[in-house]
């Protein structure tokens, strides 16, 4: 594992500087939108599903463990939760951007961002941590995210046909979920007692940093401007709720489960995400306000990027904070 001034060095260049680079391709012409959505599945299909297969190849299965899908399932509730019993999303004047609003809050970007914030800090185990969270993010946007903007795409134009069909079968089956092979495939390696080679320990560094540039560019990529100062300010009070009040809970609910210092550290990493892409695929789908919905993905990333995820890797490589 790289040393802590490495690591370091990661959060420019595995997050920060590929977000810079996808959004200077897209001013320059430089990277297509085709080219940026074979990057996507590329990293989901391939890489990631390489990532998972090795790094559950060393993760102990210990039964505490169990608690992770559930909080994938938290992550998106808890939210929800809020906007809708605090009557958040009535700010808004139209069915289409109420439900835009919320499907906003629900999704966070678990896998690609908070796998490698998770690696940076914690190393492979962490990472395996993640998947097993990011992994029922599926779940979330097949359930709740393509219900809810099929919901809302219908209430704002009432009366009117469909205008998208869902053909459940390549919902249920499809390619992006291979890396469930790769989670069931490291398991039982393990399971089996086979030792991996040291040699892959090196190409799982290597890829974690492919998978970086690989998610993370198209991000940049997705990033628009021009529609921030429109929909920012009506947004920023998804900032305290995913970054503040949803980690907060979830510790404190998981501090009763294990005491693990690294699992609970990575629990918080990954429950800090920002928004998700995911919304944005969902609004794009069912016709909503893609716009409204940029607005917190872009405030929700900067801060996760720049102050949150920092801070919280400073305090913990300090000792300031009990999570090592």
């Amino acid at each position: 594992m790289e040393s802590t001034g490495t690591r370091i060095i990661f959060i420019f260049f595995d997050i920060l500087l590929p977000l810079i680079a996808g959004y200077i391709l897209k001013q320059k012409n430089g990277l297509t939108s085709q080219q940026c959505n074979f990057l996507i599945r590329f990293n989901i299909i391939v890489i990631m599903t390489i990532l998972t297969l090795l790094s559950f190849w060393i993760l102990p299965l210990r039964s505490e463990l169990l608690m992770l899908p559930f909080f994938s399932f938290f992550n998106a509730f808890l939210p929800w939760a809020i906007v809708i019993a605090c009557g958040l999303y009535k700010r808004f004047q139209t069915a289409t951007d109420r439900g835009s609003y919320i499907i906003a809050a629900i999704p966070s970007n678990v896998g690609a961002l908070g796998g490698l914030c998770g690696y940076i800090l914690y190393g492979e185990i962490s990472f395996a941590y993640v998947q097993m969270v990011g992994i029922f993010q599926n779940l979330v946007m097949l359930f709740i995210l393509f219900p809810m903007g099929y919901y809302y795409q219908h209430l704002g134009e009432a009366g009117r046909s469909p205008n998208v069909s869902i053909h459940w079968k390549d919902v249920f089956i499809n390619w992006n979920q291979l890396s469930i092979v790769g989670i069931a495939g490291g398991m039982l390696l393990y399971a089996a007692q086979i030792p991996r080679p040291p040699v892959l320990g090196t190409v799982f560094q290597a890829l974690v940093h492919i998978s970086a540039w690989a998610a993370l560019l198209p991000i940049g990529y997705l990033i628009e401007f021009s529609n921030l100062k429109q929909y920012y300010r009506t947004t920023l009070n998804l900032i305290p709720i995913k970054l503040l009040i949803t980690p907060i809970a979830s510790y404190m609910l998981a501090s009763f489960f294990t005491s693990d210092p690294v699992l609970l550290g990575t629990l918080i990493i990954v429950m800090s995400t920002p928004c998700a892409i995911n919304a944005l695929i969902t609004e794009r789908l069912y016709g909503l306000n893609v716009n409204l919905a940029m607005a917190p993905f872009i405030t929700t990333t900067i801060v996760y990027i720049l102050i949150l995820y920092p801070a919280f890797y400073l305090l913990v490589t300090l000792g300031w904070l009990p999570f090592k």
